[in-house]
């Protein structure tokens, strides 16, 4: 209301409300927008949600997800919603206030199939609904043509799983991201290859998605600044699952190890023909996105299953702040779904909460600010952010998989 007021000063409390109540005002920043060199996000900032009929009525803060809940990684997608459910029960529980008014916070539940068409479609529509904030997407090949459609309608945008660098270069103060970047998942990945695994001689497979060719281009980078000899590349698509042509060329050329830059869904097949190869001796290193719970039963738990080495960007759950209980509550309110990212998830609705409470007020113009400011000590780890909207400081964790269960290195 301040804000109408600065605007209209001539309209009395009657006449504001029935213009919020019309939905006849489009918000924009005075002053703002490229012209003056102020990001696009501000200048198009989202549409005032419709004032109630009735001022004790709570206000309604939709918050969406935006992920794959359909498709061969649905249960990823899943994962990931199910933590943002979880966080807006959580807020609901607190009784938080914005301009007086009691909150309801409400999921505006999004699926973009892991496809980059289908994402870019979805954001549009959840800019049309004008909703507070987005958590999501899952995929860097969803998340990066999202992020620039989420920047232009002034809709800030919070990821907790897509990794490659590039979502963040684009210097949008409407996009974030709540853990590590490939950047510093390749790094770690390839120091443990080299000094506690000996790895000289690797093979790289890219699955030509945003996600592969980004984490496979920093590997192969700094593969080759360590000194280990890259062997043979050889290309694949995302939706693959015969990999022996390519697996058989690359056994010819005697690899100690395989980079594989893709997810789950195709590492356990490849595993499995692996196997078949008797490539049993040939370790795979992969990102985040083959290192889930699921992938000895995606593989059979078959023997090459032992030597798979992947990073993940984060702690795991006994290693988080809050994450045994935090998962003891998953578990009870979402039994057998959790996989990975979900308490990454938690962590970004709270921190959008947190900004727009301070902020007091739910418009992205005037709790991005705030969000740039955060200093939350959430579930996954202490939050805080770079001017580009990643971690100050980014946690890596090293997995491998032994009787079966995935386990992280000491």
């Amino acid at each position: 209301m301040h804000a109408l007021i600065r605007h209209f000063p001539w309209a009395g409390p009657a006449l504001l409300c029935a213009l919020l109540g019309s939905g006849g005002l489009a918000w924009a920043q005075p002053g703002s927008g490229p012209a003056n060199g102020q990001s696009a996000g501000a200048s198009a900032a989202a549409a005032a949600p419709a004032a109630p009929s009735s001022a004790d009525a709570p206000l309604v803060v939709r918050i969406a997800h935006a992920g794959p809940v359909s498709g061969p990684i649905a249960s990823l997608g899943k994962d990931e919603e199910n933590g943002v459910r979880m966080a807006l029960d959580d807020l609901n529980a607190k009784g938080l206030e914005i301009g007086g008014r009691k909150l309801r916070w409400k999921l505006e539940a999004g699926d973009d199939g892991g496809d980059p068409g289908q994402a870019v479609a979805l954001a549009r529509r959840l800019c049309d609904k004008k909703v507070a904030a987005v958590v999501g997407h899952l995929q860097s090949g969803t998340t990066l043509p999202a992020t620039s459609i989420y920047h232009d309608c002034g809709i800030v945008m919070v990821t907790p799983a897509a990794s490659n660098p590039a979502i963040t270069q684009a210097g949008y103060d409407t996009t974030y991201r709540v853990i590590a970047d490939d950047r510093a998942m390749v790094d770690a990945l390839v120091a443990h290859a080299v000094g506690k695994l000996g790895v000289k001689r690797v093979a790289i497979i890219d699955d030509r998605s945003a996600y592969g060719q980004g984490i496979v281009a920093l590997f192969e980078a700094q593969a080759r600044e360590q000194g280990i000899e890259i062997v043979d590349k050889q290309f694949t698509g995302d939706k693959a699952t015969d990999f022996v042509p390519i697996l058989t060329a690359i056994k010819g050329k005697k690899p100690d190890a395989i980079f594989f830059g893709g997810l789950d869904a195709q590492a356990g097949p490849m595993l499995r023909q692996m196997a078949q190869l008797a490539m049993d001796k040939v370790r795979l290193l992969g990102g985040d996105g083959q290192c889930t719970l699921r992938l000895p039963e995606l593989a059979g738990n078959t023997a090459p299953l032992r030597n798979v080495t992947c990073a993940v960007g984060g702690s795991p759950l006994e290693r988080m702040p809050g994450g045994a209980a935090w998962k003891q509550r998953y578990d009870q309110r979402f039994p057998d779904q959790y996989q990975v990212f979900s308490p990454y998830a938690y962590d970004a609705t709270m921190v959008l909460a947190q900004a727009m409470v301070r902020a007091d007020s739910i418009r992205p113009d005037a709790y991005i600010p705030y969000l740039r400011q955060t200093r939350h000590d959430g579930v996954t780890a202490p939050i805080s952010f770079t001017p580009q909207g990643e971690l100050q400081a980014p946690v890596v964790t090293l997995y491998h998989y032994a009787q079966g269960v995935r386990k992280p290195l000491p």
